[in-house]
């Protein structure tokens, strides 16, 4: 009997075995690299997104988490345009001021509001923008203090959107009631008029039931507003539904520091 040496399949009867024979750790065996990631992906990849998404969201949360930040207060800029410097002291200053740790708390300060009836002024176009941001504000109670000029404090006074100043300052702060009790300013509150009706008849009069009070703090001697050299007053008024009136009422007492 011949023997042949160089016989492959007499050296290794196995490389002769159909893959259909081979159990699934000889194939894995022979499957290159790429090809392992290839199989593990067309086989898992429904598992495998789902894992990432939950491994996406738990960091999310994580992370939320641990860079979460409490508000402290939520001021905004109605007609006003500060410079980066005054709006460093609105806010840092502040929160330095009442030595608030900033690794856990801040403070929001919205700007670019603009409330204008005159169809001429440049900020117009801003109007509606700025109504819905104040109304989503005020609801979701996420606003406290405004600083705005005349026509913006018309604009809030009128909606009954602000703090009869008077009685808070009396009830939370006597002191600072005295102090800026020369600077509250009295505005009008609509509290019921036919402008509504108006837009179907054109012949009625306009009729209002209205009420006066003091709802606005003019800040021409507040220092950094003073420094600020605004052209047009200043006003500073604390919206009515806030939940930090206590907080707002210590901003206006740093504003005149």
């Amino acid at each position: 009997m011949k023997i042949y040496l160089n016989d492959p399949f007499k050296r290794n009867p196995e490389s002769h075995r159909s893959l259909e024979s081979l159990t699934e750790r000889e194939k894995w065996d022979s499957l290159s690299t790429s090809k392992r990631i290839q199989y593990i992906w067309d086989y898992y990849k429904l598992p495998i997104v789902i894992t990432l998404i939950i491994l996406y969201i738990i960091g999310y949360m994580v992370y939320r988490h641990v860079t979460h930040k409490d508000i402290v207060l939520y001021a905004a800029l109605a007609n006003v345009n500060a410079g980066e410097t005054l709006e460093e002291q609105l806010t840092d200053g502040f929160l330095a001021d009442q030595q608030i740790d900033t690794a856990k708390n801040d403070m929001t300060l919205y700007s670019g509001w603009y409330l204008t009836d005159d169809p001429s002024s440049e900020y117009h176009q801003y109007t509606y923008a700025t109504h819905l941001k104040i109304l989503a504000s005020i609801d979701n109670e996420e606003l406290d203090v405004i600083l705005m000029n005349k026509e913006a404090f018309d604009a809030f006074a009128q909606n009954g959107y602000l703090y009869n100043m008077e009685d808070l300052l009396q009830e939370t702060d006597p002191s600072l009631y005295e102090k800026l009790q020369p600077y509250l300013v009295t505005n009008m509150e609509i509290l019921e008029d036919n402008a509504k009706d108006m837009i179907y008849d054109s012949t009625l009069e306009y009729v209002s039931e209205t009420t006066e009070y003091p709802m606005g703090i003019d800040l021409a001697e507040a220092s950094m507003i003073k420094e600020a050299g605004f052209e047009d007053t200043v006003y500073f008024g604390i919206i009515g539904n806030s939940p930090r009136t206590e907080t707002a009422v210590e901003y206006l007492n740093y504003l005149f520091s």
